[in-house]
């Protein structure tokens, strides 16, 4: 049924990770303790984690970082980096860049207004080193829950950001990280790791963040509603006018009943061939759509479809109670190129995410193109500066009382929600420590709430293939794998490894 629980046939293990040190890693240089205010666009972010992983095959000559322009003849060959030595070069460099990205060793406090403010005390980053009792290329990538979650990357304790770096019986390694989402969005967290890699390779960094939080400074201090854009009372809510507040999150892994409702991520490669054909598929009229849209759109297709499919007495008809919910998918929009001035480099959240509402029937019987063409039609609703400041206005009007996005509030009555969030600025590439760029590497955001999450990433192997995390009820992700085999592909090593 599917690929689900077909691990073994991949010669995957089942990982068993030992830590072995703790400790705390702060900025090399005192820093001068000072608050920093969270953005309004921060404020939007609940209190969730968000974690990455890097996967680093065993050091050779060929991958470690030996200066092409030496003479090899007469030059004798750097010796082989050990985890000891990595370790030791990775807390370095990590004490090095957090005097620039001092926001990662601070602490998140909750001011007099009842808001969370960031305290920048140096107070420092918990690093965590550990071993895993299984070879890096026996490692199953395609469910994360069993071989990440919980054991590869960190349970953030305290502080920001939480680090680990992992040893494997083949000398391979994995580093990761845990970071609070309210702090940074993942453009801020691939800028942080981007410098980190460079620190460490080169000692020093070009690209140096800011955190002028001018920059998303409201246009009306007034908390009178009449300047607000009523457009925004439909994609955000403020809690107290939820009917039903939502619980607050939790890993899924704590609950003991993981039955098919279950949220449960999982990673998949998408051939490149299949993304040109779902773009085929979703375009009409001569109007072409993005990538990021059609395969957004057949997605949602197939999520309506797995609706209509799970009830075994009305299969796909009208008769089916299912068909008539109204299913939700968001598209996180980065606000950075929208808004005026050079947020190239700002670090913090600047983000909105618009969403679209279709009932399970449209959106199972509909062609892709009709629904691409609401998808596109609700993501430019909100790719330009005057929704992100309309944003920016109706936090300020609304303060201190905690806002969130309407899509994350799924009611009873609902049919299935999800978001995607793009990552195909993902720098793989770039986080090369000296030995080598990653083999693999993916975001990990399993974050308890009722509505799942996808990211679509670069494939590491520049072939234009995807590789896509999802996180879905566990009775949706069957249902996909079953219709839609050609287009998501369960991950292994073996597609890494691949001539």
């Amino acid at each position: 049924m599917g690929s689900m629980g077909g691990a073994g046939e991949r010669d995957e293990a089942m990982v068993r990770v030992k830590v072995s040190k703790r400790e705390v890693v702060a900025a090399v240089l005192p820093l001068q303790e000072h608050w920093l205010p969270l953005s309004n666009l921060d404020l939007l972010l609940p209190p969730v984690d968000v974690s990455v992983f890097f996967c680093y095959i065993p050091a050779t000559a060929s991958n470690s970082n030996i200066d092409k322009d030496i003479d090899m003849m007469t030059t004798p060959p750097a010796p082989l980096p050990t985890f000891g030595s990595m370790v030791g070069a990775l807390k370095v460099s990590l004490a090095q860049v957090l005097i620039s990205y001092y926001a990662f060793a601070g602490e998140v406090v909750v001011n007099s207004a009842g808001e969370p403010e960031l305290l920048c005390n140096n107070s420092g980053v918990d690093f965590i080193e550990a071993f895993a009792d299984i070879r890096l290329h026996h490692l199953n990538l395609y469910n994360p829950d069993d071989s990440v979650e919980g054991k590869l990357v960190p349970s953030k304790k305290r502080g920001v950001l939480a680090v680990q770096a992992t040893e494997f019986k083949c000398g391979g390694l994995v580093v990761a990280c845990t970071f609070d989402h309210r702090i940074a969005d993942a453009y801020s967290a691939n800028m942080f790791l981007s410098s980190w890699a460079e620190m460490c390779r080169s000692s020093s960094i070009s690209v140096h963040p800011t955190f002028r939080r001018s920059l998303l400074y409201p246009r009306h201090q007034s908390t009178s509603n009449y300047h607000l854009d009523p457009a925004i009372d439909d994609m955000y809510v403020t809690l107290s006018n939820l009917s039903t507040p939502p619980p607050p999150p939790e890993s899924p892994l704590l609950t003991a009943d993981v039955g098919e409702d279950q949220l449960v991520s999982r990673i998949y490669y998408v051939p490149a061939d299949q993304l040109r054909q779902l773009q085929l598929a979703a375009s009409s009229n001569d109007c072409k759509r993005t990538k990021l849209e059609s395969f957004s759109s057949f997605l949602w297709k197939m999520v309506a479809q797995s609706s209509s499919f799970r009830s075994e007495d009305h299969p796909a008809s009208s008769s089916n109670p299912r068909m008539s919910l109204t299913s939700k998918m968001g598209i996180v929009v980065d606000g950075r190129t929208k808004l005026r001035g050079d947020l190239s480099s700002y670090f913090g959240n600047v983000l909105s995410i618009p969403f679209g509402e279709k009932s399970v029937s449209e959106l199972a019987g509909k062609p892709l193109s009709w629904i691409a063409d609401g998808v596109h039609e609700f993501l430019q609703a909100a790719a330009t500066e005057e929704h992100f400041l309309g944003l920016i206005d109706w936090v300020e009007a609304h303060r201190p009382e905690p806002s969130l996005a309407r899509i994350y509030c799924k009611g009873t009555e609902d049919g299935p929600a999800f978001v995607v969030s793009s990552g195909q600025r993902f720098p793989v590439a770039d986080i090369n420590f000296g030995w080598g760029r990653p083999a693999f590497a993916s975001y990990h955001f399993p974050w308890g709430g009722d509505a799942g999450y996808v990211m679509p990433m670069p494939s590491p192997l520049d072939n234009d293939d995807w590789i896509v995390y999802m996180h879905l009820p566990k009775w949706q992700l069957l249902s996909i794998e079953m219709e839609a085999a050609h287009v998501f592909r369960p991950l292994t090593f073996h597609y890494l490894i691949k001539p």
